[in-house]
């Protein structure tokens, strides 16, 4: 199925093994243009090699080349463009996507390996915001696609659930909270607490230290700080384990930042024997001047621990513990320094794993072209998001489709599906403005409308009473109307590959809105059910796509509903 291998490996022997068969794998080109071919080779560096113009080389491939593959080789300029056999091609592709299904698409590159997930990471006593979606979907959707490249993931909620803000809601709390009340409804009145103390503070700075006052009591390992601390985790771990539920979004571990707390003595002690550790203002950091990076600051003047602390306990724990062939850390760019500090620090402690660990960062979600901000009291909470987004699809599927059966279960499904899909089809690093109306448009680049699309491809089949079990032998079709489809097909292992080695699901959901758009065009213009010779062939093109279309969504956490 891989045909820019194929194609080098036939380049390998005719250049008689001058250049490696990666090397000229890596040189294949797919031409922009159709009409240019599947498949170009540029000759250019062949030329200093050859001694001869790259237009000569390419015509003397051109005449050498003989495989049942290509149905046609022409050269232009330094160009030997390359045409697929369509035929030959499309029956392969179709007969292995039907006997593989889901496993389509898949690499075996990972080799078994692990790779840590640092996702989601909510922090605890604040509500589950739009803001913290991107993590968490972004996070889910590279478990998936790394997994399908053949590594294990492993998806760890670093919850925040320690450091200052907590001096500050306990605090809070203790001037103005109510038992009952927080009892009644913990992240709202919670969150209340965390809003009055900053703009009280605002007004008397002395509330700034009896907040790091409380912080350090809590460290200390303080009866009352730690009861409410306690209290303020599990209430908040409760609401977040409905939202996960909601998006169908699983972790192997919720070891947060408090888990850590006994493991950053050794950190530091460490940092002393090698001698890396220096005062600078009362407070230890290790210096970066080599790494041209601020200094990294490791305990404050009042002792307390810090967050560059946690992180690396918290790297050490996961090495030794997962054995990680990557280490993947999918926060915010804000967070980019710290992150360059990180894999400093660690590189100069002489642990040449550092190296594995990689930021996966990305861009803001914007209200109103504006960061949401908790502190402020400006957010938008994700749950009344997806609950929106559910109600408005089950509101379309009454218009559309009132007899649907499983109106409730299709609602969620189109609903959830919506919101993961507007966040994933963007490329990460771009900041996304929050529109429910664009994220369930059934139209353009939208979630529904590639899930109704699947479902279209289901109907048909049902229709046309598809049986999968057997792969279409010599079916009586050129194939030359369903190119376009069978070459975006050819495309989805690579659409995977990319997404996998630049850590970016947006290539999977780019590639599912293109391949929708093509089968619909497609279906637009050819009648698929006619009782014809080509029906078989027209039917198994058609099961193709479904089994393409469901796996794309399965590996952005979708799911798809066979009718809607």
């Amino acid at each position: 199925m891989n045909f820019k291998k194929e194609l080098a490996a036939i380049l390998f022997e005719l250049l008689e093994q001058e250049i490696s068969a990666d090397e000229l794998e890596l040189m294949v080109e797919k031409p922009k243009n159709a009409s240019h071919g599947d498949l170009a080779f540029p000759c250019f560096t062949l030329a200093k090699l050859k001694r001869k113009s790259p237009n000569m080389i390419a015509q003397e491939l051109s005449e050498k080349i003989q495989s049942p593959i290509f149905e046609q080789t022409e050269v232009v300029g330094a160009y030997l463009n390359l045409f697929l056999n369509k035929k030959l091609v499309s029956e392969k592709v179709v007969s292995e996507i039907i006997t593989q299904t889901g496993h389509f698409g898949a690499h075996e590159f990972g080799g078994g390996g692990n790779v840590t997930i640092d996702m989601s990471s909510p922090n605890i006593a604040k509500p589950f915001s739009m803001g913290h979606l991107r993590s968490t979907v972004i996070g889910n959707a590279l478990a998936l696609i790394v997994e399908k490249c053949g590594y294990k993931p492993i998806k760890i909620n670093h919850l925040g659930d320690w450091g200052t803000q907590f001096g500050k809601l306990i605090t809070a709390y203790q001037l103005w909270g109510d038992a009952e009340q927080v009892k009644q409804n913990p992240i709202k009145e919670l969150l209340a607490l965390y809003i009055k103390f900053h703009k009280e503070a605002e007004i008397d700075s002395s509330l700034e230290d009896q907040g790091r006052s409380w912080f350090k009591r809590l460290e200390d390992g303080d009866e009352e700080a730690l009861m409410l601390w306690q209290w303020f985790r599990d209430e908040s771990l409760k609401e977040f384990s409905r939202i996960y539920e909601l998006m169908n979004i699983q972790f192997d571990s919720y070891a947060g930042e408090a888990f850590y707390n006994d493991k950053m003595d050794r950190v530091v002690q460490l940092l002393e024997e090698q001698q890396l550790l220096v005062e600078s203002d009362q407070a230890q950091v290790v210096e970066l001047t080599d790494e041209q990076l601020p200094p990294c600051l490791i305990k404050k003047s009042d002792g307390a621990t810090l967050y560059a602390t946690r992180d690396l306990a918290a790297a050490l724990y996961r090495k030794e513990n997962y054995n990680f062939a990557k280490s993947l850390y999918v926060v915010g760019h804000e967070q980019s320094l710290h992150f360059k500090q990180l894999i400093a620090v660690l590189s100069k402690l002489g642990y040449p794993w550092a190296e594995k660990m990689v930021h996966v960062p990305f861009g803001m979600m914007l209200k109103d072209g504006k960061k949401m901000s908790t502190r402020k009291g400006k957010v938008v909470l994700l749950e009344e998001v997806l609950t929106e987004s559910i109600a408005m699809a089950r509101h379309n599927i009454e218009e559309k489709n009132p007899n649907l059966a499983n109106k409730d279960e299709v609602a969620k499904q189109v609903g959830v599906g919506a919101v993961i899909f507007h966040d994933l089809k963007n490329n990460r690093m771009n900041d996304i403005e929050f529109s429910l109306e664009e994220m369930l448009r059934f139209e353009g680049e939208t979630g529904p409308y590639v899930q109704y699309t699947f479902a279209r491809g289901c109907s048909i089949l049902r229709k046309g009473n598809w049986q999968a079990d057997v792969p279409p032998a010599n079916c009586h079709t050129t194939w030359e109307k369903e190119w376009k489809v069978i070459s975006m097909l050819i495309e989805f292992p690579n659409a995977i590959q990319r997404a996998c080695e630049n850590l970016d699901p947006s290539q999977v959901a780019k590639y599912v809105v293109d391949l929708a758009q093509a089968f619909n065009k497609y279906y637009a213009e050819v009648k698929v059910l006619e009782e014809s010779t080509e029906q078989p062939a027209r039917l198994a093109l058609v099961y193709s796509v479904t089994v393409v279309l469901k796996e794309g969504l399965r590996l952005l956490g979708i799911e798809a509903p066979e009718e809607m």
